[in-house]
């Protein structure tokens, strides 16, 4: 575990392990480094949320790391702390389900996680409704991305009421993301 009275050293730590972990991943564009999408999140918690929490942003920083990597939980167990693997495996999902029952888990879920689970769900949402508007899968069609802020918004609504900044800046950010989606299907298609 990082240095004791060192909540720094903790969220530092967390960052380089994620990194280390991630490393070859990338996001479902296919470009962006997978990093980019925990240090968002934990920067969304910080900025917007006004989150402090050296536990809760690590545990932001590594919430993909069991369920994307080889990551085991004794290993966050034993360098970050049992709470941080708590919160990890809060926001974990179970890849041995259909990608449909891990959804309707989450929607399920949501509202019976912790306060801190619910701070790192709701930026983790936020920061995915923007790559699925500006960085998408190139697989993915129009409806399929309007049909994830939909399913997104199912999930928020068993999240909110723990941050009063993040749960407008989520509503803030569905709405701009309904408008650039709308737009895009506006626009005349290209041969």
């Amino acid at each position: 575990m990082p240095e004791q009275g060192n909540e720094l050293s903790l969220v530092l730590s967390a960052a380089k392990f994620a990194a280390g972990k991630h490393k070859s991943g990338k996001r479902k564009d296919d470009e962006t480094p997978y990093i980019n999408h925990p240090l968002e999140v934990a920067e969304l918690l910080t900025r917007v949320g006004r989150v402090t929490d050296p536990e809760v942003l690590a545990a932001a920083l590594l919430h993909d790391t069991i369920e994307d990597t080889d990551t085991q939980p004794e290993e966050i167990s034993t360098i970050f702390g049992d709470r941080v693997l708590s919160l990890v495996l809060e926001c974990t999902d179970d890849k041995s389900l259909s990608k449909a029952e891990r959804k309707r888990l989450q929607v399920a879920n949501a509202a019976h996680k912790s306060d801190e689970a619910k701070l790192i769900k709701i930026a983790d949402k936020i920061s995915n409704m923007g790559d699925v508007v500006s960085l998408p899968p190139a697989d993915w069609s129009w409806e399929r991305r309007y049909g994830y802020l939909e399913w997104s918004e199912n999930v928020f609504e068993g999240l909110r009421g723990v941050n009063y900044e993040l749960d407008q800046h989520f509503q803030a950010v569905i709405k701009k993301a309904r408008l650039a989606l709308n737009a895009q299907k506006q626009l005349p298609q290209m041969p």
